[in-house]
């Protein structure tokens, strides 16, 4: 299957299109900083089990990279998957130590 990607930044989601059909889609917050929080992903059921989510997942990562920013993930599907590709290590936010003493 064909996909192409596309940002609708209106709408704050990446999307993955099949012809002309929305395949899925992958939504997002934008910091006014260089974060970028991904917070849900969602594939249509007609395209489940086709690699749709993982090939969204890449591009949003990659998009992300392009634009230098660190992301932040909240969903479970992204929590998931990048936890098996750990090529994206260099992007994912991680929280400063904490300095506070007891």
């Amino acid at each position: 299957m064909d996909l192409t990607f596309a940002e609708d930044r209106e709408n704050n989601r990446f999307t993955a299109l099949a012809d002309s059909t929305e395949a899925g889609f992958v939504e997002y917050i934008r910091t006014h900083g260089d974060l970028i929080v991904f917070t849900h992903t969602e594939v249509a059921p007609e395209f489940e089990g086709q690699g749709v989510g993982s090939a969204l997942a890449k591009h949003a990562l990659n998009a992300a990279r392009t634009e230098g920013l660190k992301v932040l993930i909240t969903c479970p599907f992204l929590t998931e998957w990048i936890s098996r590709h750990p090529e994206y290590d260099d992007i994912t936010y991680r929280a400063k130590p904490s300095t506070v003493k007891d």
